[in-house]
């Protein structure tokens, strides 16, 4: 691999920590700058370089014009700039050539990039094999490398194999709205490296996710401040409460009530004191932390006293031995919630389980 391409969706992911669910649009993307999100897509696409480079100095990068690469690879601070599918499918073009080409972004990125691959086989041209930089609120294809770093890694390899990955995406105003309407857009061509690459997530299958929450409740004490995380399984515990949480946002529960819905990473900093973070994994990715709730950061972690990790058995069996995964972006936080974790997987049911940083 000799010459690889990158493509950074500059404001990819901008919308996870203003509690967006999803940076797709000019308008979200200026409501989250507004409520004071920061871009991390160009962090995220520094660090994958910087691990490329490192090892492998003879790799020569090609980059998009300005924010959408260039101006990382000339050790600019990341912007905000506000870019377009448009933008995206034309850096894909110009960048035809390479042997692997990597972009950051989320899921709506994705689906730009295999617009483009599309586009260049009606004109009779060859796409190169792509690997995702995992940097979008929305990150479920089956695209991206685990983390920047394991991006970086990959794109450092010789591979004679690829695979077709899953580029699956959601409506994001239904999305929004708390409706989870997922659907295969296609397939894009990349590393045979499963072991390095995320997985589409799967759907939760009924069964424990009652009891789950159950344990949950029960476990609650007086006083103390719960920070539910979205997902199916954590608006059950809501619901063992009566209250209308929400299902892909974060909500902030004490003593029976609901202190805050659906909040930003703002709000949640000042809420989370002493709190305990309640969390699912994603079926079929095992992520915890760093996939669409971005809303719980770093910082807000640093003020919380404890971690619950909630998954089914169905999930835990459907990771055949693979470790759950966190990816905050701070390698700090990463490595002190790695290790093993107790995970509740029903009434009066837990598991001691891997938890790893990527």
């Amino acid at each position: 691999m000799t010459r690889v391409g990158l493509v950074v969706n500059p404001v990819a992911g901008i919308g996870g920590p203003a509690g967006l669910k999803g940076s797709d649009g000019p308008e979200v993307q200026r409501a989250a700058l507004a409520r004071g999100a920061t871009p991390r897509a160009g962090e995220r696409a520094a660090l994958a370089v910087r691990t490329l480079r490192a090892a492998r100095p003879d790799v020569e990068i090609v980059a998009a014009p300005g924010p959408m690469g260039e101006d990382l690879l000339a050790g600019e601070a990341p912007s905000a700039a506000l870019t377009t599918a448009a933008d995206t499918r034309a850096a894909v073009h110009a960048l035809r050539d390479v042997g692997l080409l990597l972009f950051a972004g989320g899921d709506g990125t994705a689906r730009d990039v295999l617009d483009a691959v599309r586009e260049l086989a009606e004109l009779g041209c060859q796409a190169p094999p792509v690997l995702g930089i995992p940097a979008g609120v929305k990150v479920y294809s089956g695209c991206f490398a685990l983390s920047p770093a394991a991006a970086g890694l990959l794109a450092a390899e010789d591979h004679d194999e690829y695979a077709e990955a899953d580029v699956v995406d959601l409506d994001e105003e239904l999305y929004r709205q708390g409706r989870v309407s997922p659907r295969l857009y296609g397939t894009l061509r990349v590393p045979a490296a499963r072991h390095r690459l995320s997985g589409r997530k799967a759907s939760t299958p009924p069964g424990s996710v009652e009891a789950i929450a159950r344990e949950v409740v029960a476990r609650m004490e007086p006083g103390t401040p719960y920070v539910l995380g979205p997902g199916a399984t954590t608006q059950q515990v809501g619901r063992q409460l009566g209250l209308a949480t929400t299902l892909l946002g974060v909500d902030v529960v004490e003593n029976g009530s609901l202190v805050a819905a659906d909040v930003t990473e703002r709000d949640l900093y000042e809420l989370a004191q002493d709190a305990v973070v309640v969390l699912s994994a994603i079926g079929g990715q095992g992520f915890v932390l760093g996939r669409g709730n971005q809303q719980i950061s770093p910082r807000v972690l640093g003020r919380t006293k404890d971690l619950l990790v909630l998954a089914t058995q169905q999930k835990l069996a459907a990771l055949n031995g693979r470790p759950l995964l966190v990816d905050t972006g701070e390698e700090e936080t990463d490595s002190r919630l790695s290790g093993h974790v107790r995970v509740i997987t029903g009434y009066r049911e837990s598991v001691i389980y891997r938890m790893e940083c990527t």
